[in-house]
């Protein structure tokens, strides 16, 4: 299980559990936030509290499977500004990776943008 500051486990809403890395979960925002607040983005965290797992309700784990996977691969992407004057004139080709990904059915599809919207995925 997680056994250093560098790993957490996340439970989806069917009782899966996953261990992920911690650079795996700074693409989410509302994580990202969720961890500050409970102390334990610190380096002193108490691996007790790091071993465990955090409830994800609104996620199954096949989903949850699918959003790790997308954040394992994106993890060393940079950070990307959206700000108003470039939002309208981005052009960005999608990395055939990301066009792999995305072919699923329709109610995954739904249930990852779901996802991305709640937890703030960039």
């Amino acid at each position: 299980m997680a056994n250093n500051n560098n790993r957490i486990l996340l439970k989806s809403n069917d009782d899966e559990t996953f261990e992920v890395d911690r650079s795996v979960i700074r693409l989410s925002t509302t994580l990202n936030t969720m961890f500050q607040d409970l102390g334990m983005d610190q380096s002193d965290a108490n691996d007790a509290m790091l071993q465990e797992p955090i409830p994800l309700a609104n996620v199954n784990g096949a989903v949850l499977r699918k959003v790790i996977a997308w954040c394992q691969h994106h993890k060393d992407d940079p950070v990307v500004t959206d700000d108003a004057e470039s939002r309208e004139r981005r052009t960005d080709d999608i990395p055939s990776w990301d066009v792999e990904f995305l072919k699923v059915d329709q109610g995954t599809l739904f249930e990852l943008i779901l996802v991305k919207i709640h937890f703030k995925f960039y």
